[in-house]
């Protein structure tokens, strides 16, 4: 291979530092430009070997440091203008990334050492088998920057999104430029460059920290460096076009529980809210696995078999049948039980082979699930849901829980990641791919701890999702202190700026001490990645995600703050008709009651009309005004004749 340029460096091989198959030594000039994290190539005798540099060293011919002090007569100034220049030389170890031929397997021979270009870049991670052909498969991820080289760098969407490898993780240290934006810029470059015959793409987003992802759809202000690093990777610096949130309300059942509630945000920000039927399948993450029993099981699986969404008819409890479509409908079913058991007498213990303990159990379990999840669970069984079967290709769908407690997220995890994978089991998703995007992992699938049903979930879909086309993109700040498992199973990693003490735990033992070092003081914007088809980590930068970040985004679209019932509904009406009058909706709520109201702007929501004042007018109907109550006349008091005070 013909080089326009000298090599910078030759490869030693000595009895103590021999060179191997996967790693080699190679000393250069005191002034170089190779560093940790640098790509280099060994060329010799037909045979191209590729290195990744990980560790370095410097030093003299001087045995031991007295040498030093005695040449200088312990003085440290005069050890800077001995007469003699001692020989300093600098020694780098490489790993190999890839011989060619890759067989037979040898020892990196002993020839000059160069600085990898933009073509060798390609060789040394096997860009080359998914970049080039009639269908590349690859997705950028950021520059490879070493000798004043910029090489993009692609993952392969085989083992990115499946059907091959999938998932990906990120660790970092919060707030430098590592998990949030490292998602986002990926997020954008996939949408991007996702090759149209692998099909459709979606992304599911949960925004479990303030206002982290609640700007997706909002441009950021990029500056020239940044503009260059896009056009360097080929994507265009432009933010999401196709973004939609959703989040609970809060207890008033008009606010929404979310700080992405300015007017000018309204358009594409929807309610969560669910009802008796999308809870009762769940009620196990929901309920106290230490209280509810075997027994009580049994029982909430008949409920949701015989009774809720059907009808049930018992003579015995009343003539006509239940129909159990809300909480509302199941505290009478339960009340209709009680009543039935205590005409039996006190003797009757068992209603259809369930202990009346079990029901009441369960009763008063299922009952305070709407009281504890206020907001996002409704008792009138109106529910406003994320649209099933209807996902478009390149969208994106961010559901905000930062602002419900840990019970209520985890409901909110466990049934949205099991619809997903219901809808991707039956191919009536919408989309082909859809990624998860779960942040804060420590907390979710923790190490240690009880095995709750969301770590088994998230367990769960990060070794079979990828079958699905359902894949998890997680990020957390201590990688280990998640279960093994879920980021095992994860087969592109990434790292960002790195805590020491987390270095020092046994899962980074196969880092070198100089590239742990580089961990622990990368800038911003830089990451260091794994992937499948590179067999040692590599160092990339990334552009700023074009989106606002959420320092940014609040300063330019403060939450706006929580007002009274009728003006928080007309706020909702004006997000689905900007000509709705607040004082107009003011007026036609007067006197109502406040949960026909929400019933009403729940089927207006739902429906969407052309005329959504009329329609939402329309489904309150007539005011029914209060019924005037004529007070009795007393009966006059029976006075006795020898009653003296009856004067």
């Amino acid at each position: 291979m013909l080089e326009s340029h000298p090599p910078v460096g030759r490869v030693v091989a000595t009895e103590l530092k021999p060179s191997t198959p996967h790693q080699f030594y190679f000393w250069t000039a005191r002034e170089s430009p190779i560093g940790i994290g640098a790509i280099v190539r060994v060329e010799e005798q037909g045979r191209v070997v590729f290195g990744v540099v990980t560790d370095g060293f410097a030093y003299s011919d001087l045995v031991t440091p007295m040498h030093a002090v005695i040449g200088a007569d312990g003085d440290p100034v005069a050890a800077g203008i001995e007469p003699t220049t001692r020989a300093e030389i600098r020694l780098f170890s490489a790993a190999v990334l890839r011989q060619m031929p890759e067989e037979p397997l040898q020892p990196v021979p002993l020839g000059p050492v160069w600085l990898a270009s933009d073509a060798d870049v390609v060789l040394a991670l096997r860009m080359d088998s998914y970049t080039t052909g009639d269908r590349p498969t690859g997705i950028p991820i950021g520059l490879y920057a070493a000798g004043g080289l910029e090489s993009p760098v692609y993952l392969d969407c085989d083992f990115l999104l499946g059907p091959e490898a999938a998932h990906l993780n990120i660790t970092g240290v919060s707030g430098l430029a590592t998990k949030t934006s490292a998602v986002e810029f990926l997020l954008s470059s996939i949408f991007q460059t996702f090759p149209r015959h692998k099909g459709s793409v979606a992304a599911l987003c949960f925004n479990v920290k303030g206002p982290d992802l609640c700007f997706l759809d909002q441009p950021a202000a990029l500056n020239e460096e940044d503009r260059r690093l896009y056009a360097k990777l080929g994507l265009r610096p432009e933010p999401f076009s196709n973004v939609r949130y959703y989040a609970p309300f809060k207890g008033d059942g008009v606010n929404l529980n979310t700080l992405r509630t300015h007017d000018a945000l309204a358009a594409n920000t929807e309610p969560l809210v669910w009802g008796l039927h999308e809870v009762l399948d769940y009620a196990e993450v929901v309920l106290n696995r230490d209280d509810v029993d075997a027994k009580a099981d049994a029982f909430i699986d008949f409920l949701g078999e015989r009774v809720v969404g059907r009808e049930y008819r018992d003579e015995m409890l009343r003539g006509k049948p239940f129909l159990v479509q809300s909480f509302a409908d199941l505290e009478e079913f339960f009340r209709a039980i009680f009543e039935f058991m205590e005409v039996l007498g006190k003797g009757a213990e068992v209603w259809k082979t369930h202990h009346l303990a079990t029901i009441r159990k369960v009763r008063n379990r299922l009952s305070n699930i709407s009281t504890r999840s206020k907001g996002l669970v409704t008792d009138d069984g109106v529910a406003h849901d994320l649209p099933w079967g209807r996902f478009a290709d390149r969208s994106v769908h961010v559901v905000d829980v930062a602002g419900l407690d840990p019970l209520a997220q985890d409901l909110v995890f466990a049934r949205i990641v099991s619809k997903l994978r219901e809808h991707l089991e039956r191919r009536d998703l919408g989309v082909d791919h859809v990624v998860v995007f779960v942040d804060e992992l420590n907390k979710y699938a923790p190490a240690d701890g009880a095995d709750t049903y969301v770590r088994k979930m998230l367990l769960d879909l990060s070794e079979r999702g990828r079958y699905l086309g359902l894949v998890l993109f997680s990020a957390q700040q201590f990688r280990s202190q998640v279960q093994r498992r879920v980021v095992g199973n994860a087969g592109t990693g990434i790292y960002g700026r790195m805590d020491m003490d987390e270095l020092a735990t046994p899962g980074y033992a196969t880092i070198s001490p100089a590239t742990k070092i580089k961990l622990a003081t990368l800038p911003k914007g830089e990451l260091m990645v794994r992937h499948p088809h590179f067999t040692q980590p590599i160092f990339v930068k990334f552009p700023r995600p074009a989106v606002l970040n959420s320092r940014e985004g609040i300063e330019r679209f403060p939450p706006a703050t929580d007002l009274p019932f009728a003006e928080a509904v007309a706020r909702q009406m004006r997000g689905l008709d900007r000509r709705v009058a607040t004082d107009a909706v003011c007026a036609l709520l007067e006197g109502r009651r406040e949960d026909d109201v929400r019933r009403a702007l729940s089927a207006t929501r739902r429906e969407r009309p052309a005329d959504a004042y009329a329609f939402f007018a329309a489904c309150l109907g007539r005011r029914v005004n209060g019924e005037v109550v004529v007070p009795r006349r007393g009966i006059p008091a029976v006075r006795r004749a020898d009653d003296s005070y009856g004067r």
